[in-house]
């Protein structure tokens, strides 16, 4: 049985296994490298400003609230959710605007001024996307796939909302504006995907954010995690900051436990991996064969993109300027090949602007703003160059931009200001290339074809986050740990 598990890695993925391992009654301890927990979800504090490393874009609040409710709590003894709206506002180089909410008027006549035709269009797109929310999400999104038959028993339901195709392609057979077309498919980005390539499945994400809203935790991401924090530790949990595990002990075909760059060891019945698949197969698991044989097959696989993001705070504020804003560039294909085909930095961008302050003002001192902008970018390797020099100069292309469409300014203003590269990703967090959402979500590479939330080898060896099924964003590494903890528990009893 079960009786002590050990988690690497407090990231979303890490924390939400832990806390149901926790509350299940296996003593649980989760080990984090950083000074802080959160993984992709760190926090800067500079100058009176707080900056969260992201995600930002709280979606699905009752997959959170599930991990309180295995104890009889609620996530509102730790965490203050607001819902954000509009949930993003779209805006193009030209000046047109659109606000994307679940204002079924306001979102319709917004369509309209488009294209009166494609409210109808719109429409049947939104039946599409509830169909694959209720066979992706619902039913597939909190189960682990292990073996190929529990893939072909999915196939029916993926065949017939033809998840060979890409969330553009569906788009763009419901609806013929161009930007309605991008506006339905950017949100793929948002967990690594290009629109183009990415399986239509993913267009599920569109009825999840229509029906459980967009949020923002008070204070930040960062409280989100902090909040988990608490009551992992309130359950009995122990968490262990600033001491990365540097190996993953073996034993024949079973892991025994962990062994810290501090020379810290702790035996377990159970080892369960929140970071880096690349980085865990080939430097904690580099005594096991099997787990080198399975690096090698992880090396062939394709990596989402990294991103480029600049943290800045500024004087003033900003009420007319949202939460979540979409500043998209003058190409959307074209751009997106450069990134994920050719690794390319292009002249032109797409940018994802956060602005928590219009919602929160304590994130700044008074009076000022904290604000991120966010650039997908190709990872290290496509694009293998020299981000201290880079570095500098996007990110003055990236304020040039949002001064010469917001905030025009921007320069004076500034109070302080940070940029964060896909080498900060590699350092950091230990990212294969650089990457920032480890896997790219493409069909070939998802469910049975993603890596496994048990190793095939090793069964007591587990892995929860954005590598494995069902993929990136906050409601896909909290589902990947309902999956993987709902195997660990089986497995101990």
């Amino acid at each position: 049985m079960i009786r002590r598990a050990v988690v690497v890695g407090a990231g979303f993925g890490g924390l939400a296994l832990a806390i149901r391992l926790q509350s299940a009654g296996v003593d649980t301890t989760v080990i984090e490298a950083r000074d802080k927990p959160g993984g992709r979800a760190y926090v800067w504090e500079r100058d009176g400003f707080t900056f969260d490393a992201g995600p930002t874009v709280i979606t699905d609040p009752a997959c959170l609230q599930e991990l309180w409710g295995l104890s009889g709590r609620s996530i509102a003894d730790d965490v203050t959710l607001e819902p954000v709206l509009p949930f993003y506002r779209l805006s193009w180089p030209d000046g047109t605007q659109f606000d994307y909410t679940n204002d079924d008027a306001l979102l319709n006549a917004q369509i309209a001024r488009l294209n009166p035709d494609d409210v109808a269009g719109y429409a049947k797109f939104l039946d599409y996307s509830a169909g694959v929310y209720r066979e992706g999400y619902e039913k597939l999104g909190h189960v682990a796939f292990l073996d190929f038959p529990s893939m072909i028993k999915a196939a029916p339901s993926l065949a017939k909302y033809q998840a060979w195709r890409s969330v553009y392609s569906v788009v763009s057979s419901f609806v013929k504006n161009e930007k309605l077309r991008e506006a339905l498919s950017f949100h793929t980005l948002l967990v690594g995907g290009n629109p183009m390539t990415t399986s239509a499945i993913y267009a599920l994400i569109h009825k999840l954010e229509r029906d459980g809203g967009v949020w923002f935790a008070r204070g930040g991401t960062n409280k989100l995690i902090a909040g988990m924090v608490t009551h992992f530790e309130r359950l009995g949990g122990k968490v262990r900051l600033g001491d990365a595990v540097v190996s993953i002990e073996t034993l024949g075909d079973r892991a025994t436990g962990v062994t810290c760059a501090s020379g810290w060891h702790e035996d377990a019945d159970a080892v369960a991996v929140n970071g880096d698949i690349v980085h865990a197969y080939r430097d904690l698991l580099k005594t096991s064969r099997s787990a080198q044989r399975t690096l090698k097959r992880l090396e062939r696989k394709k990596y989402s993109p990294s991103l480029f993001v600049v943290h800045f705070g500024i004087q003033g504020t900003w009420p007319g300027i949202p939460h979540h804003s979409i500043l998209f560039g003058p190409r959307y294909r074209g751009l997106l090949e450069d990134i994920y085909d050719h690794g390319v930095l292009s002249e032109d961008f797409s940018l994802y602007l956060h602005h928590p302050t219009v919602t929160d003002p304590s994130m700044a001192p008074e009076g000022m703003s904290t604000f991120y902008a966010l650039a997908p970018v190709p990872h290290m390797g496509k694009f293998p160059v020299n981000w201290d020099e880079v570095g500098p100069v996007l990110e003055k292309r990236i304020l040039d931009e949002i001064g010469r469409r917001l905030i025009p300014d921007i320069h004076d203003r500034i109070v302080t200001k940070f940029h964060y590269t896909p080498k900060d990703f590699a350092g950091d967090l230990q990212a294969h290339m650089g990457s920032a959402f480890s896997l790219e979500p493409v069909l070939t590479q998802s469910a049975y074809f993603r890596v496994h939330n048990r190793d095939d080898q090793i069964p007591n060896l587990y892995f929860t986050g954005a590598g494995t099924h069902p993929g990136a964003g906050i409601p896909g590494v909290v589902g990947s740990a309902k999956a993987t903890a709902a195997l660990m528990l089986e497995s101990g009893r």
